[in-house]
């Protein structure tokens, strides 16, 4: 099963991502490949797998990916290698990913992978604060492409599973640890 998260640039897709890991036994993650910088406390192969524009470019041009996108200037991509073996593991794979790729991977995938999306719901000024308070000095155009971003991002609600509006991570963690379950259970029927 392939537990996909998304919501805008700050709706806590990675904060969500590593309790649930912390939390629930047979839970792992899959880091996309982007071509953006690290930020302070994000280690390779953890949250990203960080690699130049000119690499990305080349596994585009090899059909290495699943589905990428360009996205605030930085490529993003799954990996059809690392995705393969992750699904072969058997366990539950949490990917976060934002809404085009979510479209791409229910196409590629939908078929033939039992896939759960979800979709996280962050109020706009909260967005702001989060942003602001993630450590990653955005200048004021980085600020509005992100926060215009959320009206994009919104307009495609209609392709997840489920909706949660993602006020408080606690809740927020429990609703989707029930929602893992139960579609675990639903998938021995």
């Amino acid at each position: 099963m392939i537990v996909i998260l998304s919501g805008v640039s700050g709706a806590g897709k990675d904060t969500i991502k590593k309790e649930l890991i912390k939390r629930m036994e047979n839970v792992i993650s899959l880091p996309s490949f982007t071509s953006r910088e690290s930020r302070p406390g994000e280690e390779e192969g953890i949250q990203y797998h960080f690699i130049s524009k000119e690499e990305f470019k080349e596994k585009i041009k090899n059909g290495e990916f699943y589905e990428y996108d360009l996205h605030h200037e930085n490529y993003y991509g799954t990996s059809k290698k690392l995705m393969n073996e992750k699904i072969k593991s058997g366990k539950i794979i949490v990917k976060d990913i934002e809404v085009n790729g979510t479209e791409n991977l229910i196409k590629v995938l939908g078929n033939d992978t039992k896939l759960v999306t979800i979709f996280l719901k962050v109020d706009k000024e909260e967005l702001k604060n989060r942003l602001i308070n993630r450590g990653d000095n955005l200048s004021e155009a980085e600020m509005q492409l992100r926060l215009n971003r959320l009206e994009y991002e919104e307009s495609k609600i209609g392709l997840y599973d489920y909706v949660i509006k993602n006020d408080d991570l606690e809740k927020t963690v429990q609703i989707i640890m029930t929602i893992i379950e139960n579609e675990k259970r639903l998938e021995k029927i």
